[in-house]
């Protein structure tokens, strides 16, 4: 405990250097190789059928494999240990992977959109046997990867990132093997980049989202999870608490989320048993696993740098 005058800086932490993201190796490896074997068989067949679905396809799974090594890169670096330099270790690699997959998704998505555009225009003869052969394979491979990935996408982004790349390479399959059913009985030509341009802008407003919430966890913003004014209601409740300022919270990484505060207590350190019950419900009602709380005994020396854009509105 460091006195200064009136005020008493106290800070306690409470965190696991260790937490690590939930393990899909299995996922990545079984992706990254059904995935690496598959995009040989569409270059091939795709030229061999004059099909640009096919072929869009093809270098949107080229994309998925890269995309799953940035995240499974990420994984890996995640769980190394945190050093002098690197307090928290590499954690926030997932944050900067998810961001780099939904930027690559949406390059890779708007350029073959684009493309579909100039062949609507000149549409060529599709063998449209060969295509929905490979794409019913497509849907297979790429629909087990994606089921790999599903149970961890709504508690990491980095892992939703994986399974966007996945499930739209799925979707695309069967939007081939639609626009080449569709081919068979009416021999429009057209359908074919008209379907592929459809699939494009579906898969580029899904990622939309994974840009957006990757972006602002790289700048430090509250996860759109947690409710910071809920935290600090809480916070505020909690018995002998005058009031609640700088309250920062923050991702580390994709499944790590860090919190600091303080807390003026006119009526001195409450105990460590007070610290552990609110780090414990943080953890439990609000998912934040890292806890930095400074208590303050006096305001006097404080008020100067308070921040008002902090205070939550009604």
């Amino acid at each position: 405990m460091t006195l200064n005058k009136t005020v008493s800086n106290i800070h306690t932490h409470h965190h696991d250097h260790h937490h690590v993201p939930q393990d899909f190796n299995k996922a990545f490896i079984v992706g990254i190789l059904l995935n690496s074997g598959f995009i040989i068989a569409e270059v091939i067949y795709g030229l061999h059928a004059n099909s640009l679905a096919l072929l869009t396809e093809a270098g949107h799974n080229a994309s998925d494999v890269i995309g799953l090594f940035i995240a499974w890169g990420a994984i890996l670096l995640s769980k190394r240990k945190a050093s002098e330099r690197f307090s928290f270790g590499l954690q926030s690699t997932s944050i900067i992977s998810a961001l780099l997959n939904a930027i690559l998704l949406l390059l890779v998505t708007g350029a073959l959109g684009w493309e579909s555009i100039q062949r609507f225009y000149s549409p060529s003869p599709v063998s449209e046997t060969t295509v929905i052969t490979i794409s019913t394979i497509g849907i297979f491979v790429n629909g087990i990867t994606a089921l790999l990935f599903m149970p961890g996408r709504k508690k990491d982004l980095n892992i939703r990132g994986a399974f966007l790349h996945m499930a739209g390479d799925a979707l695309i399959s069967f939007g081939i093997i639609l626009s080449a059913l569709l081919m068979l009985k009416t021999g429009w030509l057209w359908i074919d980049p008209l379907v592929s341009f459809t699939i494009s802008i579906i898969i580029m407003l899904s990622t939309w989202g994974l840009l957006k919430d990757s972006f602002n966890l790289s700048l430090h913003a509250t996860p759109k999870e947690i409710d910071p004014c809920k935290v600090r209601a809480y916070l505020n409740k909690l018995d002998g608490v005058k009031e609640v300022h700088d309250l920062h919270i923050w991702a580390i990484s994709t499944t790590n989320v860090a919190l600091s505060a303080h807390l003026l207590i006119p009526g001195g350190h409450p105990g460590d048993h007070f610290i552990k019950e609110i780090t414990h419900t943080l953890k439990h009602d609000f998912q934040i696993d890292h806890c930095t709380l400074q208590i303050e005994l006096d305001d006097s020396d404080s008020k100067c740098i308070r921040r008002k854009n902090q205070q939550c509105t009604p």
